[in-house]
């Protein structure tokens, strides 16, 4: 059984090279090798980490090699990420430990006359921090290629932002999403109360925080890597390009992580889901007070002002359209006090099963499930007081989740979710009740599939307008001038979303 977390991240690492999903290359290895704590949290954060920054990793190998990123064998590019990850981003490795390993790396697979390259590149960069001459590699002075190569994301992102955001701000929430997840729990008060959750946590010896304008939510401050399940790793420091802490997941098909001189999409777009923060279902998370017990499940904060925008009621019928895993779904039933019936649609039966379970784990009994393409659903016509569309996305908002959506997206794949976006919205209109409510959400960052899809939605339907929240309710924190809401994760510190409440005109 493999021992040395370097290797086992090197195997991972070229899976997911070869094709596989970051978070499942990971959790392969991770099951097959016998390591110590400490030593999982280090092969977690080399695969992400190295997924995660592929961009900037490449960037320094064309610098400092003879030949580019995109020229060299797979598996020493691959090998090479691992140690300019560990002297760039995690400061508490010592340099000549990182470049040992990473040469011993190279002789164990098959690149021992490749070694003195793998050293002498390694080193080079160890000159260049030293010496203070980083800046010799010369970044591009343009905004677009400048951020891309520095926070490692690709330029059609940064062009959408920047012209969003403008360069300041722009940066500054590369460099969020750049970071490890924080873990936001949203309490049910149908079974416990805020104060006896955090008095659970505070005699287990987790710290948590209230949050902001969310009554139910509860963020967790102390936990280790390992018990949260994420991939941040705790104490990690500033290396040699100064950007501080990492976490990761990532991409692509013939070559899954992209140069960022020609980058290959993956067709097969997986949507991240920002109701669910943590890979692995089994994480020791769910030993924390009262989880079996069903006073808490996680959700992270945007997500959960997503059903207080729908501000749904008891007796009411509500439907969800795009509901698993349950997130929203369940804090639904919450709000109505368990009263009423909440419609839970889905076409992914699996995904299905866990919203189930996870609501008998909460003890709500309102809420039935629907197995369906909500495109397709016919039953449900003048029959909903409020409709929630949480809609697919590219997940914009949640890349410091799942880093594979920066490197799997690309503007086509948005352009086709912007698409079947307007489908959804046009079928579940017809579902709300004369009077009713439609709250349309995503958790991406990209007008198109945001702004873009409600003002073609308003332009077909005419007899819809935006119903935008009270100004002296804590909305008025996210909200604009045009009554939708947009979180932003640089702003208000928590995952990136747009959410609009519409409703026909009397």
């Amino acid at each position: 059984m493999e021992q040395n977390p370097r290797q086992i991240a090197f195997i991972a690492l070229r899976d997911v090279h070869r094709g596989a999903f970051a978070d499942v290359a990971l959790d392969r290895v991770l099951r097959k090798a016998d390591l110590s704590a400490p030593d999982r949290r280090l092969v977690t954060e080399l695969v992400y980490g190295s997924v995660r920054r592929v961009r900037s990793l490449d960037f320094l190998i064309d610098r400092l090699g003879k030949k580019k990123s995109h020229q060299q064998p797979p598996d020493l590019r691959s090998i090479l990420h691992l140690g300019l990850y560990q002297l760039a981003y995690l400061s508490q490795i010592p340099a000549w430990a990182a470049v040992n390993t990473t040469v011993e790396l190279a002789k164990e697979n098959g690149f021992s006359g490749l070694s003195r390259f793998v050293n002498g590149l390694l080193r080079q960069y160890i000159r260049l921090v030293e010496t203070n001459a980083i800046a010799s590699l010369e970044l591009p002075e343009n905004p677009i290629q400048h951020l891309g190569i520095l926070h490692s994301y690709p330029d059609w992102i940064i062009e959408a932002w920047l012209n969003e955001l403008g360069k300041t701000e722009t940066e500054q929430l590369c460099q969020w999403l750049n970071q490890p997840p924080t873990i936001d729990l949203r309490i049910n008060t149908l079974c416990t109360s805020i104060e006896e959750v955090e008095a659970a946590m505070q005699a287990a010896s987790v710290g948590v925080t209230r949050v902001p304008y969310l009554p139910q939510a509860l963020r967790l401050t102390n936990t280790k890597a390992e018990e949260r399940g994420d991939a941040g790793t705790p104490g990690l420091g500033t290396g040699g390009w100064g950007l501080g802490e990492e976490s990761s997941r990532v991409p692509n098909p013939q070559s899954p992580i992209p140069n960022p001189q020609s980058p290959i999409p993956n067709p097969q777009s997986r949507i991240p889901n920002s109701q669910s923060p943590i890979p692995n279902p089994k994480s020791k998370i769910e030993k924390l007070p009262g989880f079996s017990e069903g006073w808490w499940t996680v959700q992270d904060s945007s997500a959960q002002l997503v059903s207080y925008l729908l501000d749904p009621q008891p007796g009411e019928v509500v439907i969800d359209a795009c509901a698993a895993p349950g997130g929203k779904t369940t804090h639904i039933a919450e709000l109505m006090g368990d009263n009423g019936a909440v419609w839970a649609c889905d076409k992914t039966a699996s995904r299905l099963r866990k919203l189930k379970e996870n609501a008998e784990r909460l003890g709500l009994q309102s809420i039935q499930i629907q197995l369906g393409d909500s495109r397709s659903l016919t039953q449900f016509i003048n029959t909903g007081d409020r409709v929630l569309l949480d809609a697919p996305c590219s997940g914009l908002g949640t890349l410091h989740r799942h880093a594979d959506a920066r490197w799997r997206q690309t503007p086509d794949t948005v352009r086709e979710l912007s698409q079947l976006q307007g489908e959804l919205l046009d079928q579940v209109a017809t579902w709300v009740k004369p009077g009713g409510i439609l709250v349309y959400a995503t958790c991406t960052l990209h007008p198109l599939e945001n702004e873009g899809v409600i003002h073609s939605f308003l332009e077909r339907h005419q007899e819809w307008q935006i119903s935008p929240p009270n100004p002296n309710s804590p909305f008025s924190a996210f909200s604009t001038p045009a009554g939708w809401i947009k979180v932003w994760p640089q702003r208000h510190q928590m995952d990136g979303f747009f959410m609009v409440r519409l409703q026909q005109k009397h």
